[in-house]
């Protein structure tokens, strides 16, 4: 098993008064070598926008992104379709960039901050016909077991967001020591789990919220919750690039 440890306050941090931005991996002008990416996965912000606030419209190419609102209401809109669309918590966004889209995103409530993780992960094809899909899933769901929210388009999981990657995101709230095995899909997979609230220990690193670890070269890896927690999975082919 390998596994790398990526503490909360490791990650890149930007202020830009309306955004406070954490990177996972380099973004912007955060540039960290020993922390581009972690296989296909290649960005994962958590970002906090300000009310009324958000990201004008700007292009995107060849890139599966994900977003997951976890407080707030986010609005997208995108030259697919010129109308505003609301994403809530509980929902999951997905945009497949392909050719190329042009897209705008901003913070839906004049009196709110908007909370999100937002996630970009390499395709396995490029130059696809641009695509955008989004979908609630109901927190009851993830009580104690895994909630799948994204797979790939050749995946049999017909519940689940798409992408053109043999990629799962998938989230699970585990009470206080409960525990839960996680199965990768094979050995050239790895996962990234971040913490999103609580403490759990994890084949015997301790996590606290935002912490995040690696873990790959294994069929398996063992969770258990110190406190109430919300953990998210993001697994991904272990390519080099």
């Amino acid at each position: 098993m390998k596994k790398v440890i990526h503490k909360a306050d490791s990650r890149g941090f930007a202020d830009h008064g309306w955004l406070q931005a954490n990177h996972s991996f380099s973004f912007a002008s955060w540039n960290n070598p020993e922390r581009v990416h972690f296989g296909a996965l290649r960005v994962l912000n958590d970002d906090v926008i300000g009310p009324k606030m958000g990201f004008g419209t700007h292009p995107h190419d060849n890139m599966e992104i994900i977003t997951i609102p976890l407080k707030g209401v986010l609005k997208h809109r995108d030259n697919m379709n010129d109308d505003w669309q609301a994403v809530h918590p509980g929902e999951v966004q997905v945009m497949s960039a392909g050719t190329g889209v042009q897209h705008s995103e901003i913070n839906g409530a004049i009196d709110e901050h908007l909370s999100l993780f937002q996630i970009w992960v390499i395709p396995q094809k490029r130059n696809v016909e641009p695509r955008y899909d989004q979908k609630l899933f109901k927190s009851e769901d993830r009580k104690g077991q895994l909630q799948t929210l994204v797979t790939s388009f050749e995946d049999t999981d017909v519940e689940s967001l798409k992408i053109h990657q043999d990629a799962k995101l998938s989230r699970i709230d585990l009470s206080k020591d409960e525990t839960f095995i996680y199965q990768l899909k094979g050995k050239s997979h790895g996962v990234y789990a971040m913490l999103i609230s609580g403490s759990v220990e994890i084949e015997g690193e301790t996590l606290e919220s935002r912490d995040a670890i690696g873990i790959s070269e294994t069929d398996n890896f063992n969770i258990i919750a110190k406190t109430d927690s919300e953990l998210l999975f993001i697994e991904v082919p272990m390519i080099n690039f």
